[in-house]
């Protein structure tokens, strides 16, 4: 079994920089070997859904926006960076910037935090009719979705970790 602090080094950032979801699902025994991506996505979900609003909150502030400030700047985690990449986010035209710059600058002033949509698999034109569509949606029903997209993408972050099942 990986140490506590071994576990929570490995899988501390898959919820975007919020080490305290892996140190709480290992300190509440929910991690147990051998280490699959479902094991352990069910093992951090518990946690996460557990945290308070506040808590959950911060984990979605913690994630970047899309083609964003930060990626502009080179200042994305390598997860971050390799899947906004895989969806064509740094090969945006200036109008595309622009508008996703538009809709990000208005989605965060309406909902408080950025819009997140797990984008492997998806290209900038499907992220872009998902962010021109969920613009609309009220704050609690952006929450509920934004929350299933975290879990989703870490979900994805830990397939690429680990064995799907048990081998």
């Amino acid at each position: 079994m990986l140490e506590r602090d071994d576990f929570i080094s490995r899988f501390g950032g898959v919820f975007e920089h919020s080490p305290f979801i892996a140190e709480r699902a290992y300190d509440a025994g929910l991690v147990v070997e051998p280490l699959t991506a479902k094991g352990v996505h069910e093992a951090l979900r518990v946690p996460f859904r557990a945290a308070s609003y506040e808590e959950r909150l911060g984990v979605l502030r913690a994630h970047p926006d899309l083609a964003g400030k930060l990626a502009i700047a080179g200042g994305l985690t390598e997860d971050s960076k390799k899947e906004q990449a895989g969806a064509g986010l740094d090969r945006l035209t200036p109008e595309e910037h622009a508008r996703f710059t538009a809709l990000n600058t208005a989605y965060v002033e309406k909902n408080g935090f950025p819009f997140i949509i797990a984008v492997k698999g998806l290209n900038k034109d499907d992220i872009l009719r998902a962010f021109e569509e969920r613009i609309h949606n009220d704050a609690e029903q952006e929450f509920a979705t934004a929350t299933a997209q975290v879990e989703k993408i870490a979900y994805l972050r830990l397939s690429a970790l680990l064995p799907e099942t048990a081998a």
